[in-house]
């Protein structure tokens, strides 16, 4: 008899790292003879007054196509109806395994409501994969639905040692098992953490009949390029990466930097009345719940680039990259550029590694547990623009031996991590 599994989050019609995580987790799992998956998705993931798009309308590439993996876009944050649907599918399949990929505090709110129904109906083991546990913005109201969301799970898939210590900080009373090869705990009082990491992606692959240097020729890309990819964030510090390039560009004219990215909070046309009114309330939202600091409403880091006069040393890709055309900007690079200012578990770190990629990051988060200094990447220091540009520069004049990157990940495949949610 088949085991079932099902892997609720966002399914491939969307935008993002966590769409990428789930769609790879459901395909994999999807190889396994005796497995029979369902991937169960969000419709709209976030309160209706968010302003972003978040449907990826750009793609043509299907990454579940060919595979038996049964796709249903069920749950609207919206409406309370469909949260009911959504357990009662749940029950329908009657699964083993149900994993929930957790991303969002707020989302805390129907999740809790689904798995408080499964937990009575339903003898699954429900898993939340966590891709974090303390919040970005980190508000009060985040904590407290982080805490309810979090609190039915039978396990945890945590990427990062931080993330095991912060969900133990959460919930103190509570005994933990934790484990890196998948095994669960005995005893009916602990519940288990498993200590995994980010798999590499190896849904995005090399194109070997792409002319790296045709595309270098025709966007003016210099000898080395490093490169910033994906939604472009406050937490992800391109305003501090930019900064360092300017440093080391204003001594070399060999180098370029490729910034390929959707600037998150500006997808929609502000222009339209529709988005006007949830940008105030969302603005309303926003100054209740949001510490000053971490409104990201005026953070341009683009604008750096014509300030710092470095225009000529930049290509600027500031929109949504296709899944399709992903392959082109990895491939032109020399380096990936992660000077996070706060870090989980990078989804770019782990899709870099499958092109062979060296990483620059800042010693934050899990960074340190994946990246050893000198060998399959560079580390700066947090906030010290110099010591970043000297990281870059260090790329340059000791380049890292792709051979080394390729050495590092090798147990870091979706493989061994189905292999151990399935306890195999």
């Amino acid at each position: 008899m088949a085991r079932k599994i099902v892997c609720f989050g966002p399914g491939p019609k969307f935008k993002g790292g966590i769409a990428n995580y789930n769609t790879a987790l459901a395909k994999i799992l999807d190889e396994f003879e005796d497995v029979e998956v369902y991937l169960i998705s969000w419709i709209q993931q976030y309160p209706a007054i968010v302003p972003r798009e978040f449907v990826d309308k750009s793609s043509k590439l299907d990454f579940l196509e060919g595979t038996q993996v049964k796709v249903n876009y069920v749950t609207n944050y919206n409406r309370i109806r469909t949260w009911k649907a959504t357990y009662k599918l749940i029950q329908e399949i009657n699964p083993e395994i149900v994993i929930f990929q957790w991303y969002n505090a707020h989302q805390g709110i129907p999740l809790n409501h689904i798995v408080k129904r499964l937990k009575r109906t339903c003898s699954a083991e429900i898993i939340y994969d966590l891709h974090f546990v303390v919040p970005k913005e980190n508000s009060n109201v985040d904590k407290r639905l982080t805490k309810r969301g979090l609190k039915r799970a039978d396990s945890y898939i945590v990427h990062a040692y931080k993330t095991a210590n912060e969900l133990k900080e959460l919930f103190p009373e509570q005994r933990f098992f934790l484990s890196e090869e998948g095994k669960r705990s005995a005893s009916s009082s602990e519940k288990s953490i498993l200590k995994l990491y980010h798999p590499i992606y190896s849904i995005f692959e090399p194109n070997p009949e792409f002319d790296v240097q045709r595309f270098k020729n025709e966007n003016g890309l210099k000898k080395y390029v490093f490169l910033y990819f994906g939604f472009i964030r406050k937490y992800k510090g391109l305003h501090n990466a930019i900064k360092a390039f300017a440093d080391l560009s204003n001594g070399r004219d060999d180098v370029s930097f490729l910034i390929c990215g959707e600037s998150f909070w500006n997808t929609l046309d502000s222009n339209k009345f529709s988005t006007k009114l949830k940008n105030f309330f969302f603005g309303i939202a926003k100054l209740i719940f949001t510490k000053k600091e971490d409104d990201e409403k005026n953070y341009r880091p683009l604008e750096l680039i014509e300030q710092l006069g470095i225009q000529k040393d930049c290509m600027v890709v500031n929109e949504f990259v296709p899944n399709e055309d992903v392959h082109k900007y990895f491939q032109v690079s020399d380096a990936v550029v992660l000077y996070y200012l706060t870090a989980t578990p990078s989804g770019v770190e782990s899709l870099s590694y499958n092109f062979k990629m060296p990483i620059l990051a800042t010693s934050v988060g899990h960074f340190p547990e994946t990246i050893e200094h000198g060998f399959n990447g560079y580390l700066a220091e947090a906030n010290n623009i110099e010591d970043m540009s000297i990281q870059m520069e260090q790329m340059i004049n000791n380049p890292i031996d792709r051979s080394n990157v390729d050495s590092a990940t090798k147990k870091m495949s979706w493989s061994n991590y189905a292999k151990a949610i399935l306890n195999k």
